[in-house]
């Protein structure tokens, strides 16, 4: 009892702060973005709902609907509402404990081979046991520490989810509009091999051309049409891809979106913080600090386990045969101290200290690590997005050029200064050039999600 005494108050073990070592206090973590510089960026803080910058009333149902009704979101919900109850589970172990018990019962007097009737005698146990945990080396408090931390970190995973799905959703989006971009450049391509089909044809059956050209000319535009089925293949798919994150069955996919042929587009440069910002408001990295505090709260509650374990406890009941069970010899109880003690088992309890130790080791590991990631993937998709605007300026003055060579040889070839090969390559090159440029404004829209991705922004309520 004078070691209770001098525990009182005390809860052993390491207070958890975030290492002053830990990546997310380093300066070179907590500065603006090396590949944030561009035109195309700004400084800016990044807002909550960052597809609302796309001023897109559509997309933003669409999302909302999503965060809603979808299933892994719903999932995630359900494993932080299990959290909360562990933490209750958890606190209630330093609350009043009570136990009630009652139990009757018969025997015999004598035995089986006497002739004489049985004499039975019946008696009954009644008891009520009180026990309250003092918790003087705080081991209770440091679990309940570990479950908090632990709550917040499922919290966190939680958030998560909302960012991957909000992504999710805005890149189905835009995919599904920028298929259908694609198919009208492939559609409008194929109409001008068509007509020039049509010319060469006319020719050939004028005595002005030959069957080779004729061929060539139709090889052109068969190649054009086959593209069609793979683009809205890919464009069903996305529709698709789009119902289900929204907790919608493929049948009741959002069948409005079909025919959009505008993608989201940003009226103004990204805004995108800085490193300081980017480690606050990544959900990965508040998980993995979190399951770094409660490593930490782990080790205090092996520690506990060196000091007694300590209760005050009381009981009071009857027990005697039945004729007598209210009498005065029948009452009895005790109150005082319990007192547990694991004092020549100590190797086993070190060995524990040291394997939360370790652990706590790896979740500070961890916690650098996914500080170092969120990082590497913010860099690297800031400056593909940066990259691939310059790659769509470059394809859009290239599509430009293609569709005035072609303009130029078609009038050339009607006027009899340049030969079919001409027409049919000016159309292939033009071809190209329109499939290149539509898939580069597909793939910026892609590069903007990454981006906003990257950011971790989208999960606040």
């Amino acid at each position: 009892m004078a070691i209770a005494s001098l525990l009182a108050g005390c809860t052993v073990g390491p207070n958890y702060h975030v290492p002053d070592k830990a990546m997310a206090k380093s300066p070179s973590a907590n500065r603006p973005f090396i590949s944030g510089q561009e035109a195309a960026f700004d400084q800016a803080p990044l807002p909550d709902h960052w597809w609302r910058l796309y001023n897109d009333s559509r997309l933003d149902g669409y999302v909302q609907e999503a965060l809603a009704a979808n299933t892994d979101l719903r999932a995630a919900d359900a494993n932080l509402r299990r959290a909360s109850e562990v933490v209750r589970e958890v606190e209630a172990g330093r609350t009043v404990q009570t136990k009630l018990e009652a139990a009757a019962f018969g025997a015999d007097v004598g035995g089986y081979t006497l002739t004489v009737p049985l004499d039975l005698s019946y008696s009954a146990v009644a008891s009520a046991s009180i026990e309250y945990p003092l918790d003087l080396a705080g081991g209770i408090r440091r679990g309940i520490e570990a479950a908090k931390d632990n709550r917040e970190a499922v919290e966190a995973a939680r958030d998560q989810v909302r960012v991957t799905i909000a992504a999710a959703v805005t890149r189905n989006y835009a995919d599904v509009c920028s298929a259908n971009l694609t198919l009208a450049a492939t559609r409008h391509v194929l109409d001008i091999q068509t007509q020039t089909l049509s010319s060469i044809t006319r020719l050939f059956k004028g005595g002005r051309g030959t069957a080779f050209d004729v061929t060539r000319a139709r090889t052109a535009a068969d190649k054009s049409a086959a593209a069609i089925p793979e683009i809205e293949a890919a464009r069903q798919a996305s529709l698709y891809e789009l119902g289900a994150l929204m907790g919608r069955a493929p049948a009741d996919y959002p069948k409005e979106l079909e025919s959009c042929i505008v993608p989201p587009k940003l009226g103004q440069p990204l805004p995108i913080g800085d490193g300081t910002a980017l480690i606050r408001r990544r959900p990965d990295i508040r998980a993995s600090e979190r399951q770094l505090a409660a490593a930490t709260a782990g080790i205090g509650v092996q520690m506990s386990k060196l000091y007694p374990q300590v209760a005050l406890a009381g009981s009071a009941g009857l027990a005697n045969s039945l004729s007598n069970f209210f009498t005065g010899p029948s009452f009895g109880g005790y109150a005082g101290p319990l007192i547990s003690w694991a004092f020549p088992n100590r190797k086993l309890i070190h060995a524990q200290i040291a394997e939360a130790g370790a652990t706590a080791d790896a979740a500070s590991a961890k916690f650098d690590g996914t500080v170092i990631e969120a990082l590497r993937q913010t860099e690297t998709a800031l400056d593909a997005y940066a990259r691939e605007i310059q790659h769509d300026e470059a394809l859009d003055q290239a599509r430009n050029d293609a569709e005035k060579s072609t303009e130029q040889a078609n009038k050339l070839f009607r006027y009899g200064r340049t030969d079919v090969l001409n027409v049919l390559t000016a159309q292939a090159n033009l071809a190209e050039a329109e499939a290149a440029l539509a898939q580069s404004r597909a793939t910026l829209i892609d590069r903007q999600v990454n981006v906003f991705l990257a950011l971790g922004g989208g999960w606040e309520e």
